[in-house]
């Protein structure tokens, strides 16, 4: 299998074009000016091509929506926050593939390319991936009608340093991360987490996400802030959290801290936790983390 990177000097278009191939609706996050944003036009994205396929997408710069919408719409809506440590985004693995997973179940997908950190592009590159998420959701709630949603199930799920986001929009839906002329709430209805990072903190972090997403030296106020074990309220939505214990990258006691925090605030939740799969299993590989799609599946049933 060879993989290539490349700069796109003509990013947006040559995005596009991969995209149409998917035949799905691709939308433009923001379509103003995106807020607090540094105009950088050196900066262009890196896409990641294996096999003729865009697997990976660095220094992400315009966020956009990409729509997967099932045969017979049920109703609820998803959506994605790929991984890929605050670095890259795994929008295959991560994203499309799982989207095609939750079609087949009638759920409509929107995969989140949000912008990754950084200080070329960002007056604080701590908020830009949550003012993205926030903004997919408001945007989201505001199409219910075009999409054939019900505005009370649309959750999020999220993948490694996705998970991070997702949790983090979990918790700090009502932050004020940029002015919004509307009253939308962005507050998700449920969370799926899969080998989520979670705490910012020493003894839990996985340190690549803190770094790109806090800095070499971030002060404890914001490490307390981005560690979600220690945001959640009793109305935290209610989550489903996998896991493996043999994950080297982020550790397990990521998500047993979260799902820890949510018991004590009498929030409903479900983890499960395989002996072996590591980390970035995606949809599951041979060992039996494979089965959590179905174990999701039934949660989201019970969860009518």
């Amino acid at each position: 299998m060879k993989s290539y990177k490349y700069t796109l000097f003509l990013s947006y278009f040559f995005i596009q074009s991969c995209f149409a191939q998917l035949d799905r609706e691709v939308i433009q996050l923001w379509n103003d000016t995106i807020p607090t944003a540094i105009e950088n036009p050196e900066f262009k994205e890196i896409l990641i091509i294996t096999d003729s396929v865009v697997a990976s997408i660095e220094r992400v710069s315009q966020p956009t929506l990409t729509v997967f919408q099932p045969e017979k719409p049920n109703g609820i809506a998803v959506i994605i926050f790929p991984g890929g440590g605050y670095h890259h985004l795994a929008i295959n693995k991560e994203g499309y593939k799982v989207a095609e997973w939750l079609n087949t179940l009638g759920i409509t997908v929107f995969v989140l390319k949000y912008r990754l950190p950084n200080d070329a592009i960002m007056k604080d590159k701590s908020i830009g991936a949550l003012q993205d998420a926030q903004e997919a959701m408001r945007y989201v709630r505001l199409n219910v009608e075009k999409f054939q949603l019900k505005s009370s199930k649309i959750g999020v799920l999220g993948f490694s340093a996705g998970g991070h986001l997702a949790a983090t929009l979990s918790t700090q839906y009502d932050k004020k991360v940029y002015n919004a002329d509307d009253n939308i709430s962005v507050k998700p209805d449920f969370s799926i987490l899969i080998y989520p990072v979670i705490s910012m903190k020493d003894s839990l972090t996985h340190k690549g996400s803190r770094k790109n997403l806090l800095g070499e030296t971030p002060s404890k106020q914001k490490v307390e802030i981005f560690s979600n074990e220690t945001q959640v309220t009793a109305l935290t939505p209610k989550t489903f959290l996998v896991h493996a214990t043999d994950d080297k990258s982020v550790s397990v006691e990521n998500s047993i801290q979260y799902y820890l925090a949510l018991k004590k605030h009498n929030v409903s939740a479900e983890m499960h936790i395989y002996e072996k799969g590591g980390h970035g299993f995606g949809l599951g590989r041979k060992q039996r983390n494979h089965a959590w799609t179905e174990a999701c599946e039934q949660w989201l049933i019970a969860n009518n």
